[in-house]
């Protein structure tokens, strides 16, 4: 049997009044959560310590060579104004059992001479290869399809650590007739991979002594001390000791595979890092500004104002009366016009952050090439709380 059961009526509709209360509450949760974001400290950012160190001793070495290129296309050195080619490829020949005779200069056009140059990296053994780069030190025109020559690698002791030889690889192409030429980036260098040997080691002192030296980036007091701290932190008390601002030095084992084996626990270290000194960088030739996070900036007052000089002249013919005898002049008429844009003082308030810097600087309007000369000015008047670096 059904029964009917009487129920009071359901109210889908919300008054006003209750939907007014209901985004009321919503708004208050919000702005709880806004309040409750910006009362927590900024998180540090973490970083590991082989991106703020490296181990001292353990570094590339700069080594270079003096070669030929043959095989060219025509696109050699021109042997008349670059005699020592000439000259360089008749001792290699010399070398090989083959002598020219007197008198004897060959006009060549495939060879070049070179300058080859080439990092050899830490801890590596003879026989492995390495990159190479190969540089036109003559007039040749490219190095396009070209083959280096055994070429002996020296160090800056004079002593040969490694032989380059193999086919070049030019990234760029070109082509000319009838005076024209058109060339699609450099020519004149190439890279050869792995064409680099070894032929001797480099010592280094990784495995001597009882300690080992961590050379930091930049000399900061902050970071060595945060990089001492998280080492003896994650390994062990007495593990580092901050000697300056750039060497943190390390207790390591005697034995080779434990100590590669703590020093790849060191270098996976995290710590916070340190906000660096505040510095604004400006590249004059090019007019770039870089500054970093830690750039503030004081109230001060700027007036900016733009100067131009236009000088411009209109040749003028100066036509003398019919059967006068006199002759036609042409003279010129110059104008002159100096403007000046009105320049309004303008006030910058305290910036204690990036941001309000940048928002400081633009309100100028100024071009970079202006806000070189603002920014000189305005560490001049003590407002810049930054160091200026000038490349």
């Amino acid at each position: 049997m059904n029964r009917h059961i009487p129920c009071a009526p359901m109210n889908t509709r919300a008054t006003p009044a209750s939907a007014a209360r209901a985004l009321r509450r919503v708004w208050m949760a919000l702005a709880t959560l806004i309040l409750a974001a910006s009362a927590l400290p900024a998180l540090a950012q973490s970083i590991r310590v082989k991106e703020v160190a490296a181990v001292q001793g353990v570094r590339t070495n700069q080594l270079t060579g003096y070669g030929l290129v043959v095989g060219l296309d025509g696109t050699g050195d021109q042997t008349t104004q670059m005699p020592y080619t000439g000259q360089s490829l008749a001792n290699y020949l010399q070398q090989l059992g083959l002598s020219l005779p007197p008198g004897v200069n060959p006009q060549l056009k495939n060879v070049a001479a070179v300058l080859v140059t080439a990092q050899l990296p830490a801890f590596a053994q003879p026989g492995q290869t390495f990159d190479v780069t190969v540089s036109s030190i003559g007039n040749a025109k490219s190095l396009r399809g070209g083959t280096l020559i055994t070429t002996p690698l020296k160090g800056a002791d004079g002593e040969i650590y490694a032989l380059a030889q193999g086919n070049l690889l030019v990234g760029g192409a070109g082509a000319s007739a009838g005076g024209s030429k058109v060339q699609i980036n450099h020519l004149s260098a190439g890279r050869i991979p792995g064409g680099g040997q070894v032929e001797r080691a480099v010592a280094t002192p990784f495995a001597l002594g009882e300690t080992i030296d961590l050379g930091l980036q930049s000399n900061d007091f902050a970071t060595a001390s945060r990089v001492t701290e998280a080492i003896n932190k994650a390994i062990g008390p007495g593990t580092a000791a901050a000697v300056d601002g750039r060497v943190v030095r390390l207790r390591a084992p005697a034995d080779p595979n434990a100590r590669v084996a703590f020093l790849a626990r060191v270098e996976d270290v995290r710590l916070d890092a340190a906000v660096p000194a505040a510095r604004v960088v400006i590249n004059s030739r090019t007019g770039s500004i870089v500054m970093n996070q830690a750039v503030t900036l004081g109230a001060c007052a700027v007036a900016h104002g733009n100067l131009s000089v236009s000088i411009s002249s209109t040749p003028v013919v100066s036509q003398p009366n019919p059967l006068s005898g006199g002759e036609t002049v042409v003279t010129e008429r110059t104008n002159i016009q100096i403007s000046q844009d009105k320049g309004s003082l303008i006030q910058l308030d305290t910036a204690p952050k990036l941001a309000d810097v940048v928002k400081a600087l633009n309100a100028l309007g100024a071009t970079p090439q202006d806000l070189l000369a603002i920014l000189q000015a305005i560490k001049a008047a003590g407002a810049l709380n930054a160091e200026l670096e000038i490349i």
